[in-house]
C-alpha cells in the first residue's frame, strides 16, 4: 500500500453500521450523517456505509415503484449535499440505482432490467462515481435477481477511489464471495477492498463471513473492510460485527453484533490494520440477540405500543416473555394466563411466579364458560360423535379470540410462542395458538428453547425486586412439555422425543437429505416417515402462520417454498 501524505503514516476508516430501515430514505440518510459527521471529527476521511443503506434491506417490490426509484436518487443528492461541509469526506453508501431509458420499470422488470444494487462515493457535495453489483444472489432469503442486473450487464467495470493517497476498491456484499470482482479492482489499482453489505443472520454465518473475507484479502494480498447493516427486518436479522481484516487474512477489528457502530479502523502504509476487536458471543448469545433484536424493531419500527403474550406456565411462552422483556422493558409486556379445565395448578403457580420476577402486567380470563358455551352450541351437530382434537383446537382457539380483542383494544401485538418443532409437524392450531401478529420462536427447534431457556437463567439478570437471578422458574424448564387441552396431556403422545425429532427435522427441512439418507444415518424409519409426512402436509398451516424471526439457515418462510397441494412424498 503507497505511503499516504500524513505524518503518521496511517489514515483512519469509518465502517458506519447502522440500523435502517426500509423505506425510511430520510431516516438511513440522518443516520449515515450522523456517523459520517463523528468519523469526520474523529479525524477519518473515509466513511464505509453498507449495502443499500439508504433505503434498507430488503426493499423488494418497493424497487418496482418509480416514485421510489426517484426518492432514492433525490435522498442520495440531498445526502450529498449534507455533508458538502465535510471537506475532504468521502462517504460510500449503498442504493439502488435505475438506469437508461425512463420507461417504466415495472413492465421491463423482468425481461429487460435496469435498476442496479449500487454503491456511490460522495464527496465534496457531489456523487463522484457509482459501482453497480456484479454478483446477483438469489438464494435462501435473496431473491436480488427479481429486481437487479449485474453491473457487467451495463458495461460497469470496477471502482477505484483515492482517499488520503489510498485507492480503495469498492465491492458490495455477494461481489466478495467470488474472485473476479476482486481482482478486477485490484487490477485497477485497489489496496484496500472495501465491501458494503447486507447479508441477514443465521447461527454462525459471522464465522462463515470473516473466513471467505479472509481467504478474499489473501487472495488479493491487500487489506479488506466490511462494513454490515444491524437491526431487524421483517422476518430476517443483521448482526453487524463489520469488521476489517489485513493482508494476511488476520481479523483486527471488529464491531459488537446486533447494536449500531462506528468501527475505527487505522490502515498503516504497511499494510497494518488496527482497532478495537469485540468478542464474538457463545452460540446462545447470538440467538438471543437476534430474537431480542428482531422482536424489538419489529415492534418498534411499525409503531406498536406494546406486546401481549398468552402465558401457559409452560417453556415456550415462558422464554417469548423472556425475550419480549428484554426487547422491549417490563413496561411494554403484558401477559394474560387463560386456565381451562385442563390446566395444571403449577402452570398458575409458574406462571404467578415468572411475571412476578419480570414485573409485567398480569391478567387471568378463565376460558371454561366460553368453551362450554361452543360445545352446547355445537352439540346438536356433533351428536353420536366421540370428542377428539376438535374440542382441543376450540380452546386454543377461544384464548386467540381473546387475545386478538385485548390487541385491537389497546393497539399491542400479540406475539404468538409456537416453536419451530411444532410449526414443522403442525402441532399448532390455526386461528389458535397460531393467532397473533409476529412469532418470535418459530425458527427456534424445541432443543434449543431449552437451551435458551437454560441460558438466559445462567445470566446475571436484574429482577423486578432488584435482586439477581434467574427470571424462568426451573420447573418451567424440567416438566414434561404439554398443551394442556385434555386430561395428563403431553407432547411426546404425539411426537416423537423432540431430540429425535429436531435432529430429523435439520436434516430433512434445513439440509434438504433424503429420507434414505436419513435412516441411513441412524433414525428409526417410522420416525423418519412419520416426522417428513407431518412436515409436508402441514404447509397449508404454515402459509397462514404469522411472520417470524429467521435464525437458521433455512426457515419457514421466505426461504421455504413448497407447493401446498403436492402428491411427492419422498
Amino acid at each position: 500500500m503507497r505511503s499516504p501524505d500524513s505524518v503518521s503514516g496511517t489514515v483512519l476508516v469509518a465502517l458506519a453500521q447502522i440500523n435502517a430501515t426500509v423505506g425510511d430514505l430520510a431516516g438511513n440518510a440522518r443516520q449515515m450523517v450522523e456517523a459520517a459527521r463523528s468519523a469526520y471529527a474523529q479525524g477519518a476521511r473515509l466513511v464505509l456505509a453498507p449495502e443499500l443503506a439508504l433505503t434498507g434491506y430488503p426493499p423488494e417490490d418497493l424497487l418496482l415503484r418509480p416514485a421510489f426509484m426517484q426518492a432514492c436518487e433525490q435522498q442520495l443528492a440531498a445526502l450529498a449535499d449534507e455533508l458538502r461541509d465535510c471537506v475532504g469526506l468521502h462517504l460510500i453508501v449503498g442504493h439502488p440505482m435505475a438506469w437508461g431509458e425512463a420507461t417504466d420499470l415495472r413492465s421491463k422488470s423482468y425481461s429487460l432490467p435496469r435498476r442496479f444494487n449500487a454503491a456511490s462515493v460522495l464527496a465534496d457535495g457531489q456523487v463522484v462515481s457509482t459501482y453497480c453489483k456484479r454478483e446477483l444472489p438469489n438464494y435462501q432469503v435473496f431473491d436480488e435477481r427479481r429486481y437487479f442486473a449485474s453491473g457487467r450487464d451495463a458495461g460497469r467495470g470496477p471502482v477505484v477511489v483515492e482517499v488520503e493517497g489510498v485507492r480503495y476498491g469498492i465491492l458490495i456484499c455477494e461481489d466478495a464471495w467470488f474472485d473476479e470482482p476482486a481482482q478486477a479492482a485490484c487490477a485497477a489499482g485497489a489496496q484496500v477492498l472495501c465491501v458494503l453489505n447486507a447479508s441477514p443472520f443465521h447461527l454462525d454465518k459471522h464465522e462463515e463471513r470473516e473466513k471467505r473475507m479472509a481467504a478474499r484479502a489473501q487472495s488479493c494480498g491487500v487489506p479488506l473492510l466490511y462494513s454490515h447493516l444491524v437491526g431487524g427486518q421483517d422476518e430476517v436479522v443483521f448482526d453487524g460485527a463489520s469488521f476489517a481484516v489485513d493482508a494476511r487474512g488476520v481479523v483486527q477489528a471488529r464491531a459488537a453484533m446486533f447494536e449500531p457502530a462506528t468501527l475505527m479502523v487505522e490502515l498503516a502504509a504497511d499494510g497494518t490494520v488496527k482497532g478495537d476487536r469485540a468478542p464474538v458471543p457463545e452460540v446462545e448469545a447470538q440467538a438471543w440477540g437476534a430474537l431480542v433484536c428482531g422482536v424489538r424493531d419489529y415492534v418498534t419500527k411499525n409503531g406498536f405500543p406494546g406486546a401481549i403474550i398468552g402465558l401457559s406456565g409452560g417453556i415456550d411462552s415462558a422464554l417469548v416473555l423472556a425475550i419480549a422483556v428484554d426487547a422491549l422493558g417490563a413496561d411494554k409486556v403484558r401477559c394474560v394466563m387463560m386456565p381451562s379445565p385442563y390446566t395444571a395448578d403449577i402452570s398458575w403457580l409458574d406462571s404467578r411466579d415468572m411475571v412476578a420476577r419480570l414485573g409485567v402486567r398480569y391478567d387471568e380470563i378463565g376460558i371454561s364458560p366460553m368453551f362450554d358455551t361452543f360445545r352446547a352450541a355445537l352439540a346438536p351437530q356433533f351428536a353420536g360423535l366421540a370428542e377428539d382434537t376438535t374440542e382441543e383446537n376450540i380452546q386454543a382457539r377461544v384464548r386467540g379470540t381473546l387475545l386478538m380483542a385485548l390487541s385491537n383494544k389497546t393497539g399491542a401485538i400479540v406475539l404468538t410462542t409456537g416453536n419451530k418443532s411444532e410449526m414443522a409437524t403442525g402441532y399448532c392450531t390455526l386461528y389458535g395458538d397460531m393467532a397473533g401478529g409476529f412469532a418470535v420462536i418459530k425458527d427456534v427447534a424445541k432443543t434449543l428453547v431449552y437451551r435458551l431457556a437454560v441460558w438466559k437463567n445462567e445470566q446475571p439478570n436484574r429482577r423486578a425486586d432488584g435482586s439477581v437471578g434467574a427470571v424462568i422458574p426451573e420447573r418451567i424448564i424440567t416438566r414434561p412439555p404439554s398443551a394442556e387441552l385434555r386430561p395428563d396431556q403431553k407432547d411426546q403422545d404425539s411426537l416423537p422425543p423432540y431430540e429425535v425429532l429436531d435432529a430429523i427435522l435439520a436434516r430433512y427441512m434445513e439440509d434438504d437429505q433424503s429420507i434414505e439418507d436419513i435412516v441411513a444415518a441412524g433414525f428409526e424409519r417410522a420416525d423418519v416417515e412419520r416426522v417428513t409426512r407431518l412436515i409436508k402436509i402441514n404447509e397449508y398451516k404454515r402459509r397462514q402462520a404469522p411472520v417470524g424471526i429467521r435464525i437458521t439457515h433455512r426457515a419457514f418462510g421466505r426461504d421455504w417454498r413448497y407447493p401446498i397441494t403436492s402428491k411427492f412424498r419422498a
